[in-house]
Parts: C-alpha cells; structure tokens; sequence
C-alpha cells in the first residue's frame, strides 16, 4: 500500500528562531509604514501617492512639434514684397506677387490656416486689429486663385473670443469669404515643444486649429506697443499661447524672440492700411491712426518688421527683439536690397512679372 498523504494532524510547525522573528517583524514593519507614508505624506512629496487635487489621476499630455511651414523661394523673387497703391486687391497681389505669387505658396488641395490680430473688442478703423478687408481679399486669393481647399482663422484674444471676432468685422469677413473661424476653448490647446526657446520650450498651444493643416499665414497689423515698442508680423503669434502668458511681459523682447522659432510661417502678411502710431496696442483713439495703405508680404519675418518698424511706425534704432530674433535665425533685419515693389501692370498672374 502506499503511504497516506499526510494530514493536518500530522503537521508538525516549524519553530522560528529569535533571528527570523526579528527580520520577519522589521520587515513588517518597514512595508506598514512605507504604505502609511505613500497614503498619507503630501501630494508633493517624493513618492506620495496622495491626490487631493485630483492632477495626479488625470492624464499626462506629452508634447507635440510644429512642423515648418515655409516654402522653399522662388528664383528671382524679394524677400519682401511692397504693394501700394490701387484698392486693396491690388496693394494685396502687388505684394504677394513681388515674392513669387500666391500659386508658388499655395497648392491645389491644401488646408490653409490665416491668423490675424484679434486681441481686442475693437473697430477695425482704430488700427488695434487686422483690417477685415484684407482678411476677405487674402482668403479669396488663397481660396480661388489657388484653389486650397479649406481656410481657417484663428485667434485667441486677450478679450472676449466671440466679441473680438464680431467686433473687428473679422467673423464676418472671414465667413463671406467661404473660411472658417475657429474659437479658443479650454480643450483647444495642448503642449507644444519648442526647442531653442527660452520661456516657452514647452508651452500651452492653440492646436486644435492647426490639425491637418498645411500652409499657414500670419496676417498682423502694424502698430505702437507701450511694451515693446512695435507689434508687427512676429509679435502676432502671441496670440496662439495658451496659460498665463501676461507674464510673459516682463520679459517682453525675449518671448517676442521666442515666437519667431516657435512657428515657421510660410508667408506673413503686414497690414499697413491704418497705422495705430501710438496709444497702442490697444488704441481706442482715431486721432492715433495714420491711414498708410500699404501691404507687405514676405518670407523673412525679421527683415519686414524692421522695414515697417522704420517706415510705417517711423521709428529710429533697433528694435531689441528683432536683435534676438536674428540671433536666433529667424531672418536677417538688414533689408536693403530684399524688397521688390511692382507696378500695376505686373500684377495678377500670380507669376513675377
């Protein structure tokens, strides 16, 4: 016969000697207070797995990168384009065509995003927003001459988003125009990373707009700014941050330096059309606004705010951030010999004349 298992009756313990105890209780006493100390010690302290805020449960989003937009230049072409007189369609092809015409920029199919200034509750004859006239002419250009299939308008302003767009006369001009507004929303942005910038290397972002997209233009004012002196096409991506970024101001020249690498447009337009020369950049004045009626387009962000800053805002000297921004390969804001301006019968083929 075979032995029988044994039985709990047979069980005979196995006694522990003092040394065992000793390591056997430190142990169990080192695992309590190791989970009393996750459970219970502040939710900054290292390891703590308290969540009284409830930041630790949620999510962590990782951070994107914005491709570059630009496009490569057309032989022949100015980093600049000047366009003056003639209505606003014309001052706008005489510009675009100057640095090798819309065609060269925009393809057939593409998603273009236009981002204006619409910081402010403002009307559009007070020089604080982009002109909505040009905003209509530009996404008729880009929507008819070179056929893009969709165009979006973006802005996150400093005041009330729906106020600012009906306002400024933007809402409206960029919807008869066949483009859409898009409006910032607490769920619009995500972290966006920045290599080489100083305050916003990883920074909240206006991203929702920018999904699928393949060209983008940016489409500013010129005008004062009581901080730093001028806001003109690089100051204009400001309005595409998210968080607290009024504290940036008391590093204005460096964020405004940071800008110029975070997105690589591939054309930036300057709407000269009224000139808010100072009170800016708020305004609020019409007494502060010079009618100039010029538009700039072009590739170099750096070189066309340092012509405008001369010679619309007329102001002599360096601007501090255009200095950094150069340091930091965003352009060159030495213009001479960059700017193209054609006449009237060289415009409208979308081919340099």
């Amino acid at each position: 016969m075979s032995k029988r298992p044994p039985t709990y009756r047979d069980y005979k313990p196995q006694r522990l000697s003092r040394r065992q105890l000793l390591r056997r209780t430190s142990a169990m006493g080192a695992l309590t207070a190791a989970g009393a100390y996750l459970a219970l010690a502040p939710e900054s302290a290292p390891l703590s797995r308290r969540d009284d805020s409830g930041l630790r449960s949620q999510p962590v989003a990782q951070p994107f990168a914005l491709p570059d937009f630009r496009v490569a230049k057309r032989i022949g072409a100015g980093d600049v384009g000047l366009g003056r007189g003639g209505g606003v369609h014309e001052r706008m092809l005489k510009a675009l065509d100057a640095v090798g015409g819309i065609t060269h920029f925009i393809q057939p199919g593409d998603t273009v995003l236009v981002k204006p200034n619409v910081a402010f509750d403002r009307s559009p004859n007070l020089g604080a927003t982009t002109n909505p006239a040009l905003i209509e002419t530009l996404l008729q250009i880009v929507l008819v001459d070179a056929r893009a299939a969709e165009v979006r308008v973006c802005d996150n302003p400093i005041e009330s988003p729906a106020d600012c767009f009906a306002k400024s006369g933007i809402r409206l001009a960029t919807e008869r125009a066949g483009g859409q507004v898009y409006l910032p929303d607490s769920n619009a942005f995500d972290i966006l990373h920045t290599p080489g910038a100083t305050l916003i290397e990883n920074w909240a972002f206006f991203k929702r707009p920018f999904r699928g997209v393949d060209k983008v233009i940016g489409i500013a004012p010129v005008k004062d700014h009581n901080l730093c002196h001028a806001s003109l096409g690089i100051k204009n991506w400001y309005g595409l941050l998210g968080g607290r970024r009024n504290q940036f101001h008391q590093d204005i020249h460096e964020i405004v330096s940071d800008l110029s690498i975070m997105i690589r447009p591939t054309l930036t337009i300057l709407d000269g059309t009224h000139v808010l020369m100072e009170n800016g950049p708020t305004g609020g004045d019409p007494s502060n606004v010079k009618d100039t009626h010029v538009i700039l387009a072009g590739t170099d962000p750096v070189a066309m705010d340092a012509w405008a800053f001369e010679h619309l805002l007329e102001r002599r000297g360096e601007l501090e951030y255009l200095v950094q921004a150069e340091h930091k390969g965003s352009g060159l804001m030495d213009y001479r010999g960059r700017i193209k301006e054609l006449g009237s019968a060289q415009i409208s083929t979308g081919e340099i004349a």
